[in-house]
Protein backbone atom coordinates (compact mmCIF):
# COMPACT_ATOMS: atom_id res chain seq x y z
CA UNK A 1 0.00 0.00 0.00
CA UNK A 2 1.56 3.30 -1.06
CA UNK A 3 1.90 6.12 1.43
CA UNK A 4 -0.97 8.59 1.06
CA UNK A 5 -0.61 12.11 2.41
CA UNK A 6 -3.20 13.76 4.62
CA UNK A 7 -3.27 16.62 2.13
CA UNK A 8 -4.36 14.24 -0.64
CA UNK A 9 -7.05 12.73 1.56
CA UNK A 10 -8.37 16.20 2.44
CA UNK A 11 -8.44 17.23 -1.22
CA UNK A 12 -10.23 13.97 -2.13
CA UNK A 13 -12.73 14.51 0.68
CA UNK A 14 -13.66 17.98 -0.57
CA UNK A 15 -14.34 16.56 -4.03
CA UNK A 16 -16.62 13.91 -2.55
CA UNK A 17 -18.66 16.55 -0.74
CA UNK A 18 -19.83 17.78 -4.16
CA UNK A 19 -21.32 14.50 -5.42
CA UNK A 20 -25.07 14.07 -5.91
CA UNK A 21 -27.25 12.74 -3.09
CA UNK A 22 -27.75 9.17 -4.45
CA UNK A 23 -23.98 8.76 -4.66
CA UNK A 24 -23.53 10.22 -1.17
CA UNK A 25 -25.94 7.63 0.25
CA UNK A 26 -24.14 4.68 -1.29
CA UNK A 27 -20.79 6.20 -0.27
CA UNK A 28 -22.01 6.08 3.33
CA UNK A 29 -22.71 2.37 2.91
CA UNK A 30 -19.14 1.90 1.74
CA UNK A 31 -17.31 3.82 4.42
CA UNK A 32 -19.52 2.71 7.35
CA UNK A 33 -18.78 5.89 9.28
CA UNK A 34 -15.09 6.04 8.38
CA UNK A 35 -14.74 7.96 5.09
CA UNK A 36 -11.04 8.65 5.74
CA UNK A 37 -10.18 4.95 5.43
CA UNK A 38 -12.17 4.54 2.21
CA UNK A 39 -10.57 7.57 0.59
CA UNK A 40 -7.14 6.26 1.56
CA UNK A 41 -7.85 2.85 0.00
CA UNK A 42 -8.97 4.32 -3.32
CA UNK A 43 -5.99 6.69 -3.33
CA UNK A 44 -3.63 3.78 -2.72
CA UNK A 45 -5.21 1.88 -5.60
CA UNK A 46 -4.32 4.81 -7.87
CA UNK A 47 -0.83 5.46 -6.49
CA UNK A 48 -1.94 8.57 -4.59
CA UNK A 49 -3.30 10.37 -7.66
CA UNK A 50 -6.32 12.32 -6.40
CA UNK A 51 -7.90 12.85 -9.82
CA UNK A 52 -7.68 9.17 -10.79
CA UNK A 53 -8.86 8.00 -7.36
CA UNK A 54 -11.80 10.39 -7.53
CA UNK A 55 -12.86 9.07 -10.92
CA UNK A 56 -12.43 5.48 -9.72
CA UNK A 57 -14.65 6.07 -6.69
CA UNK A 58 -17.28 7.94 -8.74
CA UNK A 59 -17.43 5.05 -11.22
CA UNK A 60 -17.78 2.60 -8.34
CA UNK A 61 -20.59 4.61 -6.72
CA UNK A 62 -22.47 4.83 -10.02
CA UNK A 63 -22.08 1.06 -10.46
CA UNK A 64 -23.51 0.52 -7.00
CA UNK A 65 -26.52 2.75 -7.65
CA UNK A 66 -27.24 1.31 -11.10
CA UNK A 67 -27.06 -2.28 -9.84
CA UNK A 68 -28.71 -1.68 -6.44
CA UNK A 69 -25.69 -3.03 -4.59
CA UNK A 70 -26.83 -1.39 -1.35
CA UNK A 71 -29.78 -3.82 -1.29
CA UNK A 72 -27.92 -6.95 -2.39
CA UNK A 73 -27.71 -8.36 1.14
CA UNK A 74 -31.50 -8.41 1.18
CA UNK A 75 -31.61 -10.69 -1.87
CA UNK A 76 -30.50 -14.16 -0.76
CA UNK A 77 -30.10 -16.88 -3.34
CA UNK A 78 -33.14 -19.15 -2.95
CA UNK A 79 -34.04 -21.89 -2.42
CA UNK A 80 -31.40 -22.89 0.13
CA UNK A 81 -30.51 -25.99 -1.92
CA UNK A 82 -29.47 -23.75 -4.80
CA UNK A 83 -27.33 -21.67 -2.48
CA UNK A 84 -25.78 -24.89 -1.18
CA UNK A 85 -24.87 -25.78 -4.76
CA UNK A 86 -23.20 -22.39 -5.15
CA UNK A 87 -21.25 -22.86 -1.93
CA UNK A 88 -20.21 -26.41 -2.90
CA UNK A 89 -18.82 -25.25 -6.24
CA UNK A 90 -17.39 -21.82 -5.28
CA UNK A 91 -15.29 -22.64 -2.25
CA UNK A 92 -14.88 -19.65 0.04
CA UNK A 93 -15.38 -19.00 3.73
CA UNK A 94 -14.21 -17.29 6.90
CA UNK A 95 -12.03 -19.63 8.97
CA UNK A 96 -11.24 -17.26 11.87
CA UNK A 97 -9.14 -14.25 12.78
CA UNK A 98 -5.47 -13.43 13.19
CA UNK A 99 -4.14 -12.52 16.62
CA UNK A 100 -4.48 -8.87 15.58
CA UNK A 101 -8.15 -9.38 14.75
CA UNK A 102 -7.93 -9.50 10.95
CA UNK A 103 -10.51 -11.81 9.32
CA UNK A 104 -9.00 -14.87 7.63
CA UNK A 105 -10.84 -15.67 4.39
CA UNK A 106 -10.12 -18.99 2.73
CA UNK A 107 -10.54 -19.83 -0.96
CA UNK A 108 -10.47 -23.27 -2.56
CA UNK A 109 -9.11 -22.08 -5.88
CA UNK A 110 -8.07 -25.48 -7.21
CA UNK A 111 -11.28 -27.33 -6.36
CA UNK A 112 -13.88 -24.67 -7.20
CA UNK A 113 -15.81 -25.92 -10.23
CA UNK A 114 -18.40 -23.15 -10.81
CA UNK A 115 -20.56 -25.76 -12.54
CA UNK A 116 -23.73 -25.96 -10.44
CA UNK A 117 -25.33 -22.59 -11.19
CA UNK A 118 -25.27 -19.78 -13.73
CA UNK A 119 -22.48 -17.20 -13.70
CA UNK A 120 -24.93 -14.59 -12.39
CA UNK A 121 -25.41 -16.56 -9.18
CA UNK A 122 -21.66 -16.81 -8.60
CA UNK A 123 -21.20 -13.08 -9.19
CA UNK A 124 -24.14 -12.29 -6.89
CA UNK A 125 -22.75 -14.54 -4.16
CA UNK A 126 -19.28 -13.02 -4.48
CA UNK A 127 -20.56 -9.46 -4.16
CA UNK A 128 -22.72 -10.46 -1.20
CA UNK A 129 -19.67 -11.94 0.52
CA UNK A 130 -17.78 -8.69 -0.06
CA UNK A 131 -20.65 -6.59 1.27
CA UNK A 132 -21.15 -8.81 4.32
CA UNK A 133 -17.43 -8.58 5.05
CA UNK A 134 -17.44 -4.79 4.78
CA UNK A 135 -20.73 -4.08 6.55
CA UNK A 136 -20.79 -6.81 9.21
CA UNK A 137 -17.53 -8.73 9.66
CA UNK A 138 -15.06 -5.83 9.69
CA UNK A 139 -17.20 -3.50 11.89
CA UNK A 140 -17.74 -6.38 14.36
CA UNK A 141 -14.01 -7.12 14.48
CA UNK A 142 -13.27 -3.42 15.01
CA UNK A 143 -15.72 -3.23 17.90
CA UNK A 144 -14.35 -6.38 19.52
CA UNK A 145 -10.73 -5.24 19.37
CA UNK A 146 -11.36 -1.57 20.06
CA UNK A 147 -9.47 -0.44 16.96
CA UNK A 148 -10.28 0.18 13.29
CA UNK A 149 -9.98 -3.08 11.32
CA UNK A 150 -10.61 -2.52 7.63
CA UNK A 151 -8.56 -5.27 5.97
CA UNK A 152 -8.29 -9.01 5.93
CA UNK A 153 -5.90 -11.75 4.86
CA UNK A 154 -6.71 -14.41 2.29
CA UNK A 155 -5.46 -17.99 2.14
CA UNK A 156 -5.72 -19.53 -1.33
CA UNK A 157 -5.67 -23.32 -1.53
CA UNK A 158 -4.36 -24.53 -4.87
CA UNK A 159 -5.01 -28.23 -4.18
CA UNK A 160 -6.43 -29.91 -7.25
CA UNK A 161 -5.59 -27.07 -9.64
CA UNK A 162 -5.78 -28.46 -13.17
CA UNK A 163 -5.55 -27.20 -16.71
CA UNK A 164 -9.35 -27.42 -16.85
CA UNK A 165 -9.37 -24.19 -14.82
CA UNK A 166 -9.06 -22.47 -18.19
CA UNK A 167 -12.79 -22.97 -18.69
CA UNK A 168 -13.50 -20.44 -15.94
CA UNK A 169 -11.34 -17.62 -17.31
CA UNK A 170 -14.30 -15.37 -18.22
CA UNK A 171 -15.96 -15.66 -14.80
CA UNK A 172 -12.59 -15.28 -13.09
CA UNK A 173 -11.79 -12.03 -14.87
CA UNK A 174 -15.27 -10.64 -14.13
CA UNK A 175 -15.02 -11.35 -10.40
CA UNK A 176 -11.48 -9.98 -10.30
CA UNK A 177 -12.58 -6.79 -12.06
CA UNK A 178 -15.36 -6.29 -9.52
CA UNK A 179 -12.86 -6.55 -6.68
CA UNK A 180 -10.19 -4.37 -8.29
CA UNK A 181 -12.55 -1.53 -9.20
CA UNK A 182 -14.98 -1.53 -6.28
CA UNK A 183 -13.29 -3.15 -3.28
CA UNK A 184 -9.65 -2.05 -3.58
CA UNK A 185 -6.97 -2.57 -0.94
CA UNK A 186 -9.06 -4.76 1.33
CA UNK A 187 -6.42 -7.49 1.54
CA UNK A 188 -3.09 -7.16 3.33
CA UNK A 189 -1.61 -10.52 2.29
CA UNK A 190 -2.51 -13.37 -0.05
CA UNK A 191 -1.08 -16.67 1.18
CA UNK A 192 -0.82 -19.38 -1.48
CA UNK A 193 -0.74 -22.94 -0.12
CA UNK A 194 -0.74 -26.51 -1.46
CA UNK A 195 0.54 -25.28 -4.82
CA UNK A 196 1.01 -28.02 -7.46
CA UNK A 197 3.46 -27.83 -10.32
CA UNK A 198 0.99 -26.17 -12.68
CA UNK A 199 0.70 -23.17 -10.39
CA UNK A 200 4.39 -23.06 -9.52
CA UNK A 201 5.41 -23.01 -13.15
CA UNK A 202 2.91 -20.27 -14.01
CA UNK A 203 3.85 -18.19 -10.98
CA UNK A 204 7.46 -17.93 -12.14
CA UNK A 205 6.22 -16.19 -15.29
CA UNK A 206 3.42 -14.11 -13.79
CA UNK A 207 5.20 -12.78 -10.68
CA UNK A 208 7.59 -10.41 -12.52
CA UNK A 209 4.64 -8.90 -14.41
CA UNK A 210 2.81 -7.78 -11.28
CA UNK A 211 3.05 -4.31 -9.82
CA UNK A 212 5.47 -4.18 -6.91
CA UNK A 213 2.59 -3.26 -4.58
CA UNK A 214 0.82 -6.49 -5.51
CA UNK A 215 3.93 -8.68 -5.46
CA UNK A 216 4.59 -7.69 -1.87
CA UNK A 217 1.14 -8.93 -0.88
CA UNK A 218 1.56 -12.44 -2.30
CA UNK A 219 3.38 -15.11 -0.34
CA UNK A 220 3.71 -18.64 -1.69
CA UNK A 221 4.13 -21.00 1.26
CA UNK A 222 5.58 -24.48 1.29
CA UNK A 223 3.07 -27.31 1.61
CA UNK A 224 -0.05 -26.47 3.59
CA UNK A 225 1.62 -23.36 5.03
CA UNK A 226 0.69 -24.38 8.56
CA UNK A 227 3.98 -23.43 10.22
CA UNK A 228 4.01 -19.93 8.72
CA UNK A 229 0.34 -19.23 9.34
CA UNK A 230 0.57 -20.28 12.98
CA UNK A 231 2.90 -17.32 13.49
CA UNK A 232 -0.04 -14.95 12.97
CA UNK A 233 -3.09 -16.96 14.09
CA UNK A 234 -4.16 -19.69 16.48
CA UNK A 235 -4.62 -23.26 15.26
CA UNK A 236 -8.40 -22.90 15.56
CA UNK A 237 -8.36 -20.12 12.94
CA UNK A 238 -6.40 -22.12 10.36
CA UNK A 239 -8.44 -23.01 7.27
CA UNK A 240 -9.18 -26.74 7.36
CA UNK A 241 -6.93 -27.40 4.34
CA UNK A 242 -3.96 -25.99 6.26
CA UNK A 243 -4.36 -28.39 9.16
CA UNK A 244 -2.81 -31.29 7.31
CA UNK A 245 0.89 -31.69 6.80
CA UNK A 246 2.35 -31.31 3.32
CA UNK A 247 0.51 -30.79 0.03
CA UNK A 248 -1.70 -33.13 -1.92
CA UNK A 249 -5.06 -34.67 -0.97
CA UNK A 250 -7.58 -33.58 -3.55
CA UNK A 251 -10.57 -33.64 -1.19
CA UNK A 252 -11.27 -32.66 2.38
CA UNK A 253 -12.25 -35.14 5.10
CA UNK A 254 -13.20 -32.72 7.88
CA UNK A 255 -16.78 -32.39 9.06
CA UNK A 256 -19.01 -29.47 8.13
CA UNK A 257 -18.17 -27.73 11.39
CA UNK A 258 -14.50 -27.62 10.43
CA UNK A 259 -14.86 -27.08 6.69
CA UNK A 260 -15.24 -23.31 6.30
CA UNK A 261 -16.45 -23.79 2.71
CA UNK A 262 -19.56 -25.72 3.77
CA UNK A 263 -22.93 -24.00 4.01
CA UNK A 264 -23.26 -25.75 7.38
CA UNK A 265 -20.26 -23.86 8.76
CA UNK A 266 -21.29 -21.22 11.37
CA UNK A 267 -20.01 -18.34 9.23
CA UNK A 268 -22.15 -19.27 6.22
CA UNK A 269 -25.16 -19.97 8.42
CA UNK A 270 -24.83 -16.51 10.00
CA UNK A 271 -24.32 -14.89 6.60
CA UNK A 272 -27.30 -16.62 4.97
CA UNK A 273 -29.61 -16.00 7.94
CA UNK A 274 -28.58 -12.34 7.93
CA UNK A 275 -29.60 -12.02 4.27
CA UNK A 276 -32.93 -13.74 4.87
CA UNK A 277 -33.71 -11.31 7.70
CA UNK A 278 -32.70 -8.35 5.56
CA UNK A 279 -34.98 -9.57 2.77
CA UNK A 280 -37.97 -9.50 5.15
CA UNK A 281 -37.13 -5.94 6.12
CA UNK A 282 -36.89 -4.85 2.49
CA UNK A 283 -39.91 -6.77 1.20
CA UNK A 284 -42.04 -7.85 4.19
CA UNK A 285 -45.08 -8.46 1.96
CA UNK A 286 -45.29 -11.25 -0.58
CA UNK A 287 -43.11 -14.30 -1.20
CA UNK A 288 -39.51 -14.01 -2.30
CA UNK A 289 -38.92 -14.94 -5.92
CA UNK A 290 -36.20 -17.22 -7.18
CA UNK A 291 -33.86 -15.67 -9.69
CA UNK A 292 -30.29 -14.51 -10.01
CA UNK A 293 -29.31 -10.92 -9.36
CA UNK A 294 -27.88 -9.70 -12.65
CA UNK A 295 -25.03 -7.20 -12.39
CA UNK A 296 -24.01 -5.11 -15.37
CA UNK A 297 -20.28 -4.71 -15.49
CA UNK A 298 -17.99 -3.51 -18.27
CA UNK A 299 -15.03 -5.62 -19.27
CA UNK A 300 -12.21 -3.50 -17.90
CA UNK A 301 -8.55 -4.40 -17.94
CA UNK A 302 -7.14 -4.22 -14.44
CA UNK A 303 -3.99 -5.68 -12.95
CA UNK A 304 -6.10 -8.46 -11.51
CA UNK A 305 -7.69 -9.41 -14.83
CA UNK A 306 -4.28 -9.31 -16.50
CA UNK A 307 -3.04 -11.69 -13.80
CA UNK A 308 -5.89 -14.14 -14.45
CA UNK A 309 -5.45 -14.02 -18.22
CA UNK A 310 -1.68 -14.47 -17.98
CA UNK A 311 -2.13 -17.44 -15.66
CA UNK A 312 -4.58 -18.94 -18.15
CA UNK A 313 -2.13 -18.40 -20.99
CA UNK A 314 0.63 -20.15 -19.07
CA UNK A 315 -1.69 -23.01 -18.15
CA UNK A 316 -2.48 -23.39 -21.85
CA UNK A 317 1.22 -23.60 -22.68
CA UNK A 318 1.70 -26.27 -20.04
CA UNK A 319 -1.25 -28.16 -21.43
CA UNK A 320 0.41 -28.25 -24.83
CA UNK A 321 3.53 -29.86 -23.40
CA UNK A 322 3.85 -33.63 -23.50
CA UNK A 323 6.53 -34.11 -20.87
CA UNK A 324 7.92 -32.52 -17.77
CA UNK A 325 4.70 -32.09 -15.80
CA UNK A 326 4.86 -33.31 -12.23
CA UNK A 327 3.21 -32.57 -8.91
CA UNK A 328 6.40 -31.40 -7.23
CA UNK A 329 6.47 -28.03 -5.45
CA UNK A 330 9.21 -25.70 -4.37
CA UNK A 331 8.92 -22.54 -2.31
CA UNK A 332 9.04 -19.76 -4.91
CA UNK A 333 9.37 -16.75 -2.62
Amino acid sequence: MCLVSQESINEFGKLMEKVDEPLKRTFQNIHQGNPHETLERFLSAREGNVSKAHQMLLDSLKWRVQNEIDDILAKPIIPADLYRDVRDSHLVGLSGYTREGLPVFAFGVGLSTFDKASDNYYVQSHIQMNEYRDRVVLPSASKKHGTQISKCIKVLDMSGLKLSALSQIKLGTLITSIDDLNYPERTITYYIVNAPYVFSACWKVVRPLLHERTRKKVRVLSGSGQDELLKIMEYSSLPHFCRRKGSGSSRYTEGAGDNCFSLDHPFHQQHYNYMKKQSLLLEPLGPRKQGSFHVDFPETETEGTQFVKTMASELQKLGNKKDGISDSFEDLN
